[in-house]
């Protein structure tokens, strides 16, 4: 299929929501040094990020028609198989963009790379027009990357591209039944995140980063801080801070899933129980008293351009 279209997907910058919210930038730059922060630090990043991408926007414009659709325009924009989407902004913003894409190749590219550590974006302004041009000439590489899917007994559907996050809306104790292996029990906990491969460096890894500081406080030897790597098929699941009491229990607390292992779950929550995906508030599905969520690998898969 021919490439005509690049669509570059951009987010808006700090300062740009700032300015948004204040309506000046001089009412922003009161705020925020009122408050004793760094104004200077969004202004470098968001000048940064619009040299980033007016390279973008003029190595593309040489070789192929382009336009670009904001990240809250995602959800709307029909995307096609003649197009090749180059994603410009941080980690979060390819994670976001892939749920809508329909497998169209993904050249993600990293604006800033001494600002952002750049897990899912492998190019740079000055290097990403190479993969754009083996895109178009259908001669390129990609990384296949699997989404996590929840499902609910009602027919609905969510899918991620990061994580799953399972549990109250507000700060209070989510109450569910969790099935995993043919092992059932209730739980009262801050809720159950569920991370694909490409999401286990983002929340996942804060997960272990909270393990590995209180395995001291377990045992002597905290010399092993290692995180296990998932395949592309697979998800882990952590139930975050689990409560054990006469009625809830706390041993399911972590696990693998594979197409072959799901994780089963079912709300007890009367209200205020949601599911949201890869963080996005707005992405979510409702979780109350009744809904049974079946927690598993989706059939649908991103394709992220890498280097050769």
């Amino acid at each position: 299929m021919k490439i005509e279209f690049a669509i570059i997907v951009k987010n808006k910058t700090r300062l740009e929501t700032l300015i948004e919210r204040f309506n000046t930038m001089a009412q922003a730059k009161f705020y925020i040094e009122r408050s004793g922060g760094n104004f200077e630090d969004y202004e470098i990043e968001h000048d940064n990020f619009h040299q980033s991408l007016s390279i973008v926007q003029r190595q593309l414009s040489k070789v192929i028609k382009n336009k670009i659709v904001e990240r809250s325009f995602l959800p709307s924009f029909l995307f096609n198989e003649n197009q090749v989407v180059i994603v410009i902004g941080q980690d979060g913003l390819v994670a976001n963009t892939a749920k809508y894409v329909n497998a169209v190749p993904i050249v993600a590219v990293n604006p800033d790379t001494e600002r952002y550590d750049g897990f899912l974006l492998p190019f740079n302004p000055g290097n990403f027009i190479v993969a754009v041009e083996k895109v178009m000439t259908n001669n390129y590489s990609t990384r296949t990357a699997a989404f996590a899917e929840a499902c609910l007994n009602d027919g609905q559907r969510l899918l991620a591209f990061n994580d799953l996050f399972i549990g109250a809306a507000s700060h209070v104790s989510a109450r569910y039944k969790i099935t995993y292996n043919k092992n059932t029990e209730e739980q009262s906990s801050s809720g159950i995140i569920v991370s694909t491969q490409a999401g286990s460096t983002g929340w996942m890894s804060s997960v272990f980063n909270m393990t590995f500081g209180m395995h001291k406080f377990i045992e002597k030897d905290n010399s092993k801080r290692k995180m296990v790597k998932l395949k592309d098929d697979q998800l882990m699941f952590a139930v975050r801070e689990p409560f054990r009491s006469q009625k809830t229990q706390a041993d399911l607390n972590a696990g693998i899933l594979t197409p072959q292992t799901r994780l089963i779950l079912e709300s007890y929550m009367p209200t205020n129980g949601v599911i949201f995906s890869d963080g996005v508030e707005k992405d979510f599905l409702q979780f109350n008293s009744g809904a049974i969520a079946t927690i598993g690998t989706a059939k649908e898969t991103a394709k992220l351009v890498i280097k050769d």
